[in-house]
């Protein structure tokens, strides 16, 4: 299991869990997130989000699935 680094765009400060989740084929709409999340654990930074807004900046560890992604700046 390697872990992809997620690189920010230049303006970007940061992206939602639901921008990850969708951007890495995991699901597939919006409105596949809110269930996604309700029927599998998503771990940020270790703990448990179940957010689809929550803000992913910069050195944030995202483990979904078996995956790991780390968001980094340009």
């Amino acid at each position: 299991m390697g872990k992809k680094y997620i690189t920010l765009n230049p303006e970007e400060e940061y992206i939602t869990l639901q921008s990850l989740l969708k951007m890495n084929d995991i699901v597939s709409t919006g409105g596949m997130v809110k269930v996604f999340l309700m029927d599998n654990v998503v771990l940020v930074n270790g703990e448990a989000e179940n957010r689809r807004g929550r803000k992913l900046y910069p050195g944030d560890e995202i483990c979904v699935l078996n995956k790991v992604f780390e968001i980094k700046k340009p």
